[in-house]
């Protein structure tokens, strides 16, 4: 017996030499597998950003998907799981100046091109301690297919598929109403609006003492941009007045033309049952305002001050603006009420700031717009059928060709592509994908654009300063890390990939993109099975954070604990989608477990002296050896189906069980007497083949959810021509 078992196991020395013996090997590369494998499994990374380091979610999303990545290995399948890391470009930009701004640096004093220079040295500084963590959680992800959303091959994707959509007519640029980060100074999508519940006052007033109709806000400020009053049409009380416009001469400084409209959506019991129609500051009012031919006036900025408004209002913060108007109506009698109320308010994700909806002229996907679709390998849509892309995203999963478990995120997936607007895709920011398109002229009105994957040749063209919305490159992830647009042999072998696996709180940041890119880029959904976990929470159901003072971290976890035991904590009984309420104990339990494993391999291999393992006759075996073996090869039959449906909180558990309650309590207890030479060699020899035949195979099913000790263990085992166990053959019966 090798004497590294008659000490505990030391996961920090151990963990860190087996890596480096896997990285050797090059078995993390499809390509250095046995030739002889044919069928391949495939998936990407969900990459981190570079901002970022190792949390519990990443932690969560490494140990089930190396966990899947290594049971597919072992099932003798040429298996690919692609790294990569994202540019996160607000979080980025917004990071690197705030550590400039130390220096009393801002982003305009450099230059575009040198505080880009900035930027990227941060990134490839923070891609390098992610990927170094994302290691230690035993990752056997091809590190020589490591892709960066902004490297070199996925910008020519990115303009690839910019100019493709926008020779199809489905990107366009319009003055629309958009998500403005009067603090980030950028648009945001839909999807990047955090709401939160903060309490606000719901005024009730008129515009005039001679208007007829009271109105109810919670933001009086954007009241001096009113340019309609909607009414429900079945509304008694204002049908008279539907169709007349009121001149209004003075209100907090500003002269106002209403009209009263009607509209069904109005709902006759919500205040006073009459809305102020705003076009310039509300994507609903925007959508009345040309339903009704109204005009759009713009009266908060950029940076949440007040323009356009006269002399009162102008240049004042929104809130401060909001005070004035409310004094204002109080000195004249037209307020009737006001009631202190919750109110939702969007909040920029990354900077926390208001939202304003303002109208900017951006860049946008049509989701509605029906184009031909020229290849097609979808399942009910055909080679040149007119479709738009909301309905290539739902038949993508309603066909069955794309499977989301749990399959309650279905509906909920659904219902998102049937409330889903157009899609803007313009940012202005530095850091990121600049927009692939320029203009001649653009100041003189015969503005032309060119839109080209190469700049044009001509030097009087400029390119749009803006850059593209990160997700716009995150959804093409699938294909771009496989070569796309060049039609590369790892594109035609890898792609459709197998699985995507992340968070269900990016199902529709991300997944439901990818799928929208691939199907309208490739003809093709880019993964068969969407898995879905859940978020990681504490004991009182809360999120993990810095200021609530319960945040665990995964490194030190590692530290105290083991890889393994973390990664055992993370699977057990944690079914997909489901939020895990989490904390340390489960992973000191684990450690136990880790433990009492090396002790089991310490009891067989003291026992197994001079025994020949490859050559003893199974048939020699007793009805006792015999029962046990096939109870346990049931098992494995059982698991294997369970891991092929990606059921890992039921595998892990079950193996759990059986290791300690059935091997390590009753087993090896009832193998003691036979192994002391307390009775006939036979037996002896036989419970020593029944021990080793059951620990190879425990071994062997428990190496994806415990890849370290397991490898650690496999090094000692009495087989002759033995590969790395991440290499070994599944035990399937």
């Amino acid at each position: 017996m090798n004497e590294k078992y008659l000490n505990p196991y030391n996961p920090e020395k151990t963990e860190k030499e087996i890596y480096q013996i896997w990285e050797e090997s090059g078995f993390f590369n499809p390509d250095n597998l046995p030739e002889e494998r044919k069928e391949t499994f495939s998936m990407v990374l969900p990459p981190p950003n570079v901002t970022g380091k190792l949390h519990l979610g990443h932690a969560d999303m490494l140990a089930i998907q190396d966990t899947i990545i290594r049971f597919q290995r072992m099932l003798g399948k040429k298996t690919l799981w692609l790294p990569g890391t994202d540019h996160a470009a607000i979080a980025t930009q917004t990071k690197v100046e705030k550590l400039l701004a130390k220096d009393k640096i801002k982003k305009h004093d450099l230059g575009r091109e040198k505080f880009l220079e900035k930027v990227n040295e941060f990134a490839m500084d923070s891609q390098k301690t992610i990927i170094s963590q994302t290691k230690r959680m035993g990752s056997s992800l091809d590190w020589s297919r490591l892709t960066f959303t902004l490297d070199e091959e996925r910008n020519l994707a990115v303009k690839t598929a910019f100019k493709k959509m926008y020779d199809d007519g489905l990107i366009y640029r319009k003055e629309k109403v958009i998500n403005w980060d009067p603090k980030g100074q950028t648009v945001i999508s839909d999807d990047e609006v955090v709401h939160e519940d903060r309490k606000a006052v719901f005024y009730t007033f008129k515009y005039s003492k001679d208007f007829p109709i009271a109105i109810s806000t919670t933001r009086p400020e954007t009241k001096v941009g009113d340019v309609a009053v909607a009414v429900n049409p079945n509304d008694k009380r204002y049908k008279e007045f539907v169709g007349q416009t009121f001149e209004i001469e003075n209100f907090c400084g500003t002269k106002l033309s209403i009209k009263i409209i009607a509209d069904r959506e109005v709902d006759s019991e919500f205040g006073t049952g009459a809305l102020g129609v705003t076009p310039a500051h509300s994507k609903i009012d925007e959508k009345m305002a040309q339903e009704n031919n109204l005009p759009m006036k713009k009266v908060i900025n950029e940076y949440a001050k007040m323009e356009n408004t006269g002399e009162i209002l102008e240049g004042k913060k929104v809130l401060e603006a909001r005070e004035i108007i409310v004094d204002w109506l109080k000195k004249e009698n037209l307020m009737i009420k006001e009631e202190n109320v919750e109110q939702s308010v969007a909040t920029a994700e990354r900077t926390g700031a208001i939202i304003e909806p303002l109208p900017k002229l951006q860049w946008f996907i049509d989701v509605n717009k029906k184009f031909k679709l020229p290849h097609s390998k979808l399942a009910g849509v055909k080679t040149d059928q007119e479709i738009n892309l909301k309905d290539l995203m739902k038949v993508a999963v309603e066909s069955g060709e794309v499977n989301i478990l749990p399959d309650r995120f279905n509906k909920i997936y659904y219902h998102w592509i049937e409330n889903l607007h157009d899609w803007c895709i313009s940012r202005q920011i530095w850091y990121g994908h600049q927009i692939p398109v320029w203009y001649k002229n653009k100041d003189t009105g015969n503005e032309e654009i060119f839109v080209g994957v190469e700049a044009p040749e001509s030097e009087d063209w400029e390119q749009d300063p803006d850059t593209l919305d990160t997700w716009f490159s995150s959804g093409l992830w699938t294909f771009s890390t496989l070569g796309w647009p060049e039609q590369t042999d790892d594109l035609k072998l890898y792609h459709p990939t197998d699985l995507i696996e992340t968070a269900h709180d990016i199902l529709f940041f991300w997944v439901a993109r990818m799928i929208l890119m691939s199907t309208y880029l490739m003809g093709e959904i880019p993964f068969k099975t969407v898995y879905i976990h859940g978020l990681i929470r504490d004991e009182q159901n809360r999120k993990f954070s810095k200021s609530l003072g319960n945040a665990i971290d995964p490194l030190d976890m590692i530290e105290k604990y083991g890889t393994d035991a973390l990664r055992m904590a993370l699977l057990v009984a944690v079914a997909p989608g489901q939020d895990i309420k989490f904390n340390e104990d489960k992973i000191k339990a684990y450690k136990k477990f880790s433990n009492k494993i090396w002790n089991i391999a310490r009891f067989i291999y003291s026992n197994i002296d001079g025994f020949d393992y490859d050559n003893f006759d199974a048939n020699k075996l007793t009805d006792y050896e015999k029962d046990v073996l096939k109870y346990f090869d049931d098992l494995i039959v059982e698991i294997t189906g369970e891991m092929k449906e990606y059921k890992l909180y039921l595998t892990s558990e079950k193996l759990y069980h059986f290791v300690w309650h059935e091997l390590a309590d009753k087993i090896l207890e009832e193998s003691k007497k036979a192994l002391n030479d307390e009775t006939t060699a036979t037996d002896k020899a036989n419970k020593q083949f029944m021990l080793l035949n059951l620990f190879e195979k425990i071994l062997k099913t428990l190496h994806p959810f415990m890849p370290f000790i397991t490898e650690e263990i496999w090094k000692d085992f009495p087989k002759k021509n033995k590969q790395l166990l991440m290499i070994e053959n599944w035990p399937v019966n």
